[in-house]
């Protein structure tokens, strides 16, 4: 009896965990994946990617999107703002949506019009839109540039904030990948 009861527990236990998972984490999420040519995953960002540098946004690429995408999208961050010691925001550097689900990466210091045909562009917290570079005010940064696969095409948001564009997301993501660089500025 003992047993019995034991492995209906884990049984059950086993059935509200998957029941409750999040979106994107089992094996076809496992596939998808985001990486750059630029730097690897936890590596250093090139300061030709920072605002020391050309402020040139990396090359990015990606694959294995789930069947059933029908949109990217594309947020950069950093949640150690502004003092890694005393993280007190997340501050956002770039913001792409509706990419297109064929698009396989973005080229280096990649301009709007050159831009998968759709993708649209949010602002990031400088209010401006397109791509702004690694310039932390101090100590080592993370950088968390992040995919998601939709399973719809937005509708024209105009320049949404990450705020702004994460609401519209709610309940269609189906699949999320994360490449994480870190920066530190040079004296």
């Amino acid at each position: 009896m003992y047993k019995r009861s034991a492995l209906w527990v884990l049984l059950m236990q086993w059935a509200v965990n998957t029941a409750l998972a999040e979106p994107g984490t089992g094996d076809l999420a496992m596939s998808f994946s985001l990486r750059s040519s630029a730097f690897e995953h936890q590596g250093e960002i090139p300061r030709r990617h920072t605002c020391q540098g050309l402020d040139a946004s990396p090359p990015l690429s990606w694959s294995g999107a789930p069947p059933g995408t029908k949109s990217l999208v594309l947020i950069v961050d950093d949640p150690d703002a502004p003092d890694p010691a005393a993280p007190k925001m997340t501050w956002v550097h770039w913001v792409l949506y509706n990419l297109p689900p064929v698009a396989t990466g973005l080229p280096e210091a990649v301009v709007v019009g050159d831009l998968p045909k759709g993708t649209r562009e949010g602002l990031n917290d400088w209010k401006k839109t397109g791509y702004g570079g690694p310039c932390p005010p101090v100590g080592r940064h993370r950088y968390f540039h992040k995919l998601y696969a939709l399973d719809l095409e937005l509708p024209d948001l105009g320049h949404p904030t990450k705020s702004q564009l994460e609401k519209a997301m709610n309940g269609h993501v189906i699949a999320k990948t994360e490449l994480v660089g870190t920066y530190r500025k040079e004296n």
